[in-house]
């Protein structure tokens, strides 16, 4: 059994190694499933900006409307707008695959595992990393995901953003003959044209929409941690009745 433990031990090491080794990505966040406030908004904002085109299909209203105590009727009223979804469906998307397919060129995936795929900090970076691409057929690309073909349908919110290069006299190594496309430098973005949030309550709005997206990844987990200070609380009370029970058994015995 040591022997096996010692091999399991050496296979993860690299593993691990290899993820730690990853690409660095330009955000990160801390997901906080204790904000109910965030969760909410998350999911107001997942139903109207991303499940036009990406279903939950492992999620249903009901078990979100109950873990993020939101209630039924507002549910119904403001979250579900098809009249063939019902308060106890799972939340796929209305767009057909046929017709998503051949409108842009492959069928939108199901979201309700991505943040546990992709990672929370992924994910974020993600959403804050589209730029204005004139060469691309949704007018956008991504820095964290280059040629995605997904549009950026916070946009509204967030404005126009596009990419801004350094100088190539002033790049290391530059030349003057450098392009921008092929300059290094040509990584930091900038808001150019003002959307409905300023940037910093657009990074708000994209916290809360990956905060869900972290909650619906593994929805059992804001149940854990609400009942992990009652099971700490019970095995103390445990350990002291033990112990008492314990001196008590063995007090005669010396």
């Amino acid at each position: 059994m040591k022997k096996q433990l010692i091999t399991l031990i050496a296979l993860l090491v690299p593993i691990t190694a290899a993820a730690a080794g990853g690409a660095s990505l330009p955000h990160s966040m801390e997901p906080d499933l204790q904000d109910q406030a965030s969760l909410q908004n998350g999911m107001k904002l997942y139903v109207n900006y991303c499940m036009g085109c990406h279903s939950l299909e492992y999620q249903r209203f009901s078990r979100a409307a109950e873990d993020l105590d939101i209630p039924q009727d507002i549910v119904e009223d403001n979250l579900i707008f098809s009249a063939d979804m019902a308060f106890n469906d799972q939340m796929h998307t209305a767009l057909p695959k046929e017709n998503a397919e051949t409108w842009f060129g492959v069928t939108p995936p199901d979201l309700t595992l991505t943040a546990r795929l992709h990672g929370t900090d992924w994910l974020y970076s993600y959403l804050l990393s589209f730029y204005q691409d004139p060469d691309r057929a949704t007018g956008v690309n991504n820095t964290v995901f280059e040629l995605t073909a997904m549009p950026n349908v916070l946009e509204p919110l967030q404005g126009v953003q596009e990419k801004v290069c350094a100088d190539a006299d002033a790049t290391e190594g530059g030349s003057s003959g450098d392009s921008p496309d092929d300059n290094a430098n040509c990584k930091s973005l900038e808001v150019t044209e003002q959307g409905q949030l300023s940037p910093e309550e657009f990074e708000e709005t994209v916290y809360d929409l990956t905060n869900f997206l972290a909650y619906v990844g593994e929805p059992s987990k804001l149940q854990a941690q609400a009942l992990a200070p009652k099971v700490l609380i019970f095995l103390f009370i445990f350990a002291v009745i033990a112990y008492l029970l314990k001196r008590e058994y063995w007090r005669d015995i010396h």
